[in-house]
């Protein structure tokens, strides 16, 4: 999913790095996943950082890339899990390992201990120091920092039950689907999965509501663009607790200045959207800073804190 997803969560964010703190989340299971991602239109923006991000240095989907971005601002983060030829769950969003590492070939083909012996590549294909992170590794990580949303790549549905639950990690993740059946698979599992649900038009909301798929256990990925028939949709959906997500990464994320860009994600924002989900997450933060600023009284403000790294 052009996700996974989206956090303007910056309370306190000003732009500016810094390497002694971690504008985190602190989520610490189930009903505070649900507390904060309710919709109440008192809520401050949120911001999903897609794969963690395109920035120099930082590989997509490496834990280095998640913590520089909590150095600027709070966020949550889209990632992609992948099965390893030993069936380990690992975080790569291609089939294929030539893009993003200095491997070639199928992860499929691959086990974790050659997996590890690789290297990942930056968005301008520069050779980092950084391995291929497990999905067990990500998640460890992420507690008491942030949240990851799982997209949907090889794993299957019942792999990804059998580990959340082995691994005690219901109630401290999101998953992305793409359907409401997708969604009651889950909850005849466990009521703790929290969902980054596809709702895109009037007919996937009627899916959910015909499937009584609770509305609290999710926020809606309405798309890579903000349309005017949109509204009706946030309409529909907030009326129902629901936050609303709109990607950037395939769209807005590619004007061609950052005035431009900034433009559009005060626009997404203003036009309704919740969340937005970027490949500049560190830009979108900025971009939306004084609307996030504004919205500091919010009572979802218990959730943001600063901790040292």
């Amino acid at each position: 999913m052009v996700s996974g997803l989206l956090a303007l969560c910056m309370l306190s964010c000003d732009g500016q790095s810094s390497r002694d703190t971690l504008k985190v989340l602190d989520l610490n299971g189930f009903l505070d996943l649900q507390n904060f991602f309710a919709h109440t239109g008192h809520d401050i923006p949120l911001l999903s950082a897609h794969r963690g991000g395109k920035l120099d240095g930082y590989p997509e989907n490496s834990i280095a890339a998640f913590e520089n971005v909590l150095k600027h601002t709070h966020a949550f983060f889209e990632v992609d899990p992948r099965l390893t030829k030993d069936s380990v769950i690992v975080l790569m969003h291609d089939k294929t390992l030539e893009r993003t590492t200095t491997g070639s070939g199928k992860v499929s083909d691959h086990t974790l201990a050659e997996l590890k012996r690789l290297r990942l590549k930056d968005a301008q294909g520069n050779v980092t120091e950084y391995q291929i992170p497990t999905l067990k590794e990500a998640l460890d990580w992420s507690l008491g920092k942030t949240v990851l949303n799982l997209d949907k790549k090889d794993v299957p549905l019942s792999l990804t039950v059998k580990k959340l639950k082995e691994w005690q990690m219901e109630g401290h993740v999101m998953l992305t689907i793409h359907s409401a059946e997708e969604a009651k698979f889950y909850l005849d599992h466990s009521q703790k999965f929290m969902f980054s649900a596809f709702v895109r038009n009037k007919e996937e909301y009627e899916d959910y509501a015909k499937l009584q798929i609770p509305w609290d256990h999710m926020i809606a990925y309405v798309g890579p663009l903000d349309k005017p028939e949109t509204k009706e949709l946030y309409a529909l959906l907030n009326g129902k607790g629901v936050m609303c997500m709109v990607s950037a990464a395939p769209t807005y994320d590619k004007e061609a200045s950052e005035e431009l860009r900034r433009t559009k994600y005060q626009q997404v924002i203003e036009n309704g959207a919740d969340i937005l989900e970027s490949d500049r997450p560190i830009e979108v933060s900025r971009a939306l800073h004084q609307k996030v600023k504004s919205a500091g009284s919010s009572p979802k403000k218990v959730f943001f804190k600063e901790v040292v790294n």
